[in-house]
């Protein structure tokens, strides 16, 4: 059972190293010359960055998915806060229901994030505002990093809800 327990904390710390990484690196969109996240959109030739703000097109779509990064990786930390007094509470044989809901809205909130990002990523990377020209891209790692992300606090949040405290 120790065994058991240790996999699950080394997956949900995974997930939210993960969460953190996505949201926080500039590796979103990606090109020869550029990468672009959320944030900012950084020219790799000239070293200089230009924050994504107000004046761009799709801003909406870019502060939605900010938002549902951020709530995404703080409900991953909270789960995990959670479910450490969760195992010290709970008496032999509940399960971990509030951990597991938790963690699911995680997992909700980066599906949501990324589903944004695929679908309004052509509009976004066509305003005018960008010094240079973006919409010859492809994803970038953090993007995939994203993704990767739901699927792993997806699959945290049903281990937590099947999860049965033992001895």
């Amino acid at each position: 059972m120790l065994i058991l327990l240790a996999f699950i904390i080394v997956f949900h710390i995974t997930s939210a190293a993960l969460l953190f990484i996505s949201t926080i690196d500039n590796a979103w969109w990606v090109g020869d010359n550029f990468s672009t996240d959320v944030w900012r959109m950084c020219a790799t030739n000239t070293s200089t960055c230009t924050a994504i703000t107000d004046q761009f097109r799709e801003y909406q779509s870019v502060q939605a998915v900010q938002a549902t990064m951020i709530l995404s990786t703080i409900f991953c930390c909270v789960a995990f806060l959670v479910f450490i007094l969760q195992l010290f509470r709970l008496k032999q044989g509940e399960r971990f229901v509030l951990t597991s809901i938790i963690q699911l809205l995680s997992c909700l909130c980066v599906m949501i994030a990324a589903s944004i990002y695929t679908d309004r990523h052509e509009e976004l990377h066509k305003s005018n505002e960008y010094r240079i020209e973006v919409s010859q891209g492809r994803y970038g790692y953090s993007f995939v990093l994203a993704w990767i992300a739901f699927a792993f606090t997806l699959i945290s949040g049903i281990m937590y809800l099947v999860l049965r405290k033992r001895k």
